[in-house]
């Protein structure tokens, strides 16, 4: 039987300033998070013990390779109260989620993600000139062909295949981009000419398996660094998707990915949907905003993007009826189908709940209004506003304001998790020995705590099972442990 979903999403944010004649994007993300973190966020260090970046899932080490490594850098690196890591990396300000239990409350905990980043640019107003002012933009192109990421992290059954994954996931994946899409003007990285197209980061991917996150990027990630039980468990390292303004996009890529995996893990897919040129396939799905363009599978069917999400959509109803589905599971599936609906009827009509027809429908209003063509920069910098975290200023969040985005979550479950970490996984005992115990905390990882309770050499606590650590396992343990001396003695009762 499949093992649960445990899933996060960590997003490099794009960052510029306004009124400055030079532009340090490291100097002034570390700036930003420094501005944001409390000093006791900030003296607990981050755990690098078990970084294995150049591991590869198809069961070798790549070489050490010739950059400086992030624990050499001496880049900022904290751990918040919600159990979410906030840092530099790759010259941008990255926030990776807590581990979440279920696609919902990935949504809750990823837009607590862009409340940090509003908080920090509020934060670094009292420390740089006046006649600066940062801007954090939720995207993943700085339009001058540099890209970077929105990553995915599913847990998945280490006895699960690695080539069954890359062989039901890549049409996934790249088929998928029809409701996960963030919209862009215009084409980069040497792709065709196009006016618009659903996706940020399609034009971006030439391979379709590697290790690698910068350049030559893969559809199938493989990088293997589990941050669990290696022996149980594997993540998969999801780098296709764009960063996502809208909640239902967000809901939908990690909900409907939640449920392929636990097919692949139980079996359930025999059919094969081997696409015949992946990379071609992606960019030319993300070109055509009327999602009516065939690809080809390697077996000599055509099918438009929507019609393979159908096959997916279809195996995935049979699926929940013969397994335990959750409530998310069923969710996720009714509005996985009626937007299907909408892509196939009138992708515009949608407009309430994906990003890239939200922002369509607004540049079409801009075109109209103004006659702008499609190359026209204000057309440029109406994409990059509309990714502009700051709620009262972004054009996504202007949207929302009057009532003409749809919602999945409340600003109050966002507002709470922004200083608290979900309590059904193992991020709930990092978060409370956070706020607990931050002192006698000296670093942290996904899957560990070292304490130095002062009267003893240091503790290395390990959390490898993602699924324990919960509110309900340890809370009892907590309120019996009043320092962190006591907590280590009634950990090894």
């Amino acid at each position: 039987m499949a093992f649960p979903k445990v899933c996060g999403i960590e997003t490099e944010y794009g960052i510029s300033i306004r009124g400055s004649g030079e532009f340090n994007p490291i100097l002034t993300s570390s700036l930003l998070i420094n501005a944001y973190a409390k000093p006791a966020f900030k003296r607990v260090k981050w755990d690098y013990e078990e970084e294995s970046p150049l591991r590869d899932a198809r069961g070798f080490d790549r070489g050490p390779v010739e950059t400086t490594s992030e624990e050499d850098s001496g880049l900022v690196n904290i751990i918040l109260p919600n159990g979410s890591r906030y840092y530099v990396d790759h010259a941008h300000p990255e926030y990776s989620s807590p581990e979440c239990s279920n696609a919902r409350s990935v949504v809750v905990w990823d837009k607590a993600g862009e409340r940090i980043l509003e908080d920090s640019i509020d934060a670094a107003r009292a420390i740089i000139p006046n006649q600066e002012q940062v801007f954090i933009y939720k995207n993943n192109s700085d339009g001058k062909g540099n890209s970077y990421g929105c990553h995915e992290n599913y847990l998945v059954d280490r006895k699960t295949p690695f080539p069954q994954l890359v062989k039901h996931l890549i049409p996934f994946f790249v088929t998928r981009q029809v409701f996960t899409g963030a919209g862009k003007v215009g084409a980069e990285n040497s792709s065709d000419a196009v006016d618009y197209q659903l996706s940020q980061r399609a034009d971006f991917f030439e391979v379709e398996v590697g290790l690698e996150t910068t350049f030559k990027r893969p559809i199938m990630n493989t990088r293997d660094e589990p941050h669990a039980d290696p022996e149980r468990y594997r993540r998969l390292h999801v780098i296709v998707g764009d960063a996502n303004m809208s909640e239902t996009s967000t809901y939908l890529k990690l909900g409907t990915t939640a449920l392929i995996l636990k097919m692949i893990e139980d079996d359930f897919i025999t059919d094969d949907f081997t696409l015949r040129e992946p990379v071609r396939s992606m960019r030319r799905v993300s070109h055509d905003p009327s999602c009516r363009l065939a690809i080809e599978l390697m077996e000599g069917r055509a099918l438009t993007a929507v019609d393979l999400q159908w096959e997916y959509l279809r195996l995935a109803k049979k699926y929940t009826k013969d397994n335990d589905a959750t409530d998310v599971d069923r969710d996720v599936i009714e509005l996985w189908e009626q937007v299907l609906e909408g892509l196939e009827t009138d992708p515009m009509s949608l407009a309430r709940q994906l990003d890239w027809v939200a922002k369509l429908q607004l540049m079409e209003a801009y075109r109209d209004r103004d006659g702008l063509a499609w190359d026209d920069p204000k057309l440029k910098m109406i994409d990059l506003q509309y990714h502009d975290v700051r709620r009262a200023k972004g054009l996504y969040y202007k949207l929302l304001s009057s009532g003409k985005i749809d919602r999945i979550v409340t600003e109050q479950e966002i507002a709470y998790a922004v200083d608290h970490p979900p309590e059904d996984t193992r991020a709930y005992f990092r978060g409370e020995c956070l706020r607990r115990f931050n002192p006698r905390i000296m670093a942290a990882s996904w899957d560990a705590l070292i304490f130095d309770t002062g009267d003893e050499p240091l503790r290395k606590v390990p959390t490898l099972e993602p699924t324990r650590g919960t509110k309900a396992h340890v809370q009892d343990l907590l309120e019996s442990s009043p320092d962190a001396g006591s907590l280590i003695r009634n950990l090894g009762a």
